[in-house]
């Protein structure tokens, strides 16, 4: 491990967080926690391509990782941020867990079901705790929503519907290894559907793809449909596309007994243009953008249970409850009948 600043003390209250995997999300972590954590000091990158790593880590202070086994071994780490490829995150969950580092994973933890439930207990045998990357639970206007939801504002909850919307699909490589558009994308919306309803004992989906050759060749969709029958009798509903052609949407709303909450944020400027006959605001494009503000409290959140050794994050067993649910919803597609989604799972404490 490249040593400056090897030798610099440790910042009082703050923890000390390494990131592994410096792509698209690992560089907006990487970043995050130099710049927007309060509670969390950078001490580290590690990326398999060096050329990467050196720059990042010049840029923002932080030593460079010859390997991942290096970084495990320095005591100067207190946790690891996970955000390689996802084939790679049960691995290396599980080494860390081994070299006494907690973790925060982006999701899925695995696109294995068996892989999941052995890093999860793996975190809960060693008293190591695992955050995984469900970054909607700290969307200021999701918290808020949430909050009076649990205050009861809403009432009974009867119906939940919501929308994710790419601008354009990623490259087919890209596809081949993310699991398929359930998983990859839809995860975050079944988080979502069991953070603020509770949990979902059937699915039914359906999905559709154009006729791209490079893209059947992955086997996935260009969109689907998801109808969610939650255990209390509420009904969801989510529409998920990997190309919306107009920009990134994320929306939600919730109907209750007593009122009805809708969050939909699609503008990236408050600003609105006229001319005659027709008015126009500029859209968001990308998921980064939407969620950018959420990205950096999940990791100062992920700092403070460092901290404070009481993990409140969204944990292993929802990341496998979500999991669960995107699975049920690809073997529902498949064989064109509501499937089953496996019994309760432990629910993260309320975040803080």
């Amino acid at each position: 491990m490249t040593d400056r600043s090897a030798s610099a003390p440790r910042p009082a209250g703050r923890a000390r967080l390494a990131v592994a995997g410096l792509g698209r999300m690992g560089s907006v972590h990487a970043r995050n926690i130099a710049r927007s954590c309060p509670s969390a000091e950078l001490v580290a990158v590690f990326d398999t391509r060096l050329d990467v790593a050196r720059p990042l880590g010049e840029e923002l202070g932080a030593r460079v990782a010859e390997s991942y086994e290096a970084l495990l071994a320095d005591p100067g780490v207190d946790a690891v941020v996970i955000a390689t490829p996802t084939a790679a995150h049960a691995a290396m969950a599980l080494e860390a867990v081994r070299a006494g580092k907690h973790v925060f994973s982006e999701k899925p933890i695995s696109l294995e079901r068996a892989s999941t439930v052995e890093v999860v207990e793996a975190f809960s045998e060693a008293r190591q705790f695992l955050q995984v990357g469900f970054h909607r639970r700290f969307d200021p206007a999701l918290v808020a929503a949430a909050g009076r939801v649990s205050a009861g504002e809403l009432g009974e909850v009867r119906l939940y519907r919501a929308s994710q919307r790419d601008k354009a699909s990623p490259a087919p490589q890209f596809i081949a290894g993310s699991g398929g558009i359930f998983i990859d994308m839809g995860i975050h919306d079944f988080d979502t559907a069991r953070w603020l309803v509770g949990e979902v004992e059937s699915v039914s989906a359906e999905g559709a793809s154009w006729q791209d050759p490079a893209f059947a060749s992955t086997g996935d969709y260009h969109s689907a449909v998801v109808v969610l029958r939650f255990t209390g009798g509420a009904l969801g509903s989510i529409d998920i596309s990997r190309v919306a052609g107009y920009g990134y949407e994320s929306s939600l709303e919730l109907m209750g007994e007593k009122a009805t909450v809708r969050i939909d944020e699609p503008f990236a400027a408050s600003y609105e243009w006229r001319e005659p006959g027709s008015s126009s605001k500029p859209l968001i494009a990308s998921y980064d953008r939407r969620y950018g503000a959420a990205f950096s409290a999940e990791l100062e959140h992920f700092a403070r249970s460092v901290l404070s050794g009481e993990p409140t994050g969204p944990s292993g067993h929802d990341a496998l409850a979500a999991f669960d649910i995107a699975r049920a919803a690809a073997e529902s597609c498949r064989l064109g009948a509501p499937v089953a989604v496996p019994g309760r799972h432990d629910v993260a404490r309320p975040l803080r």
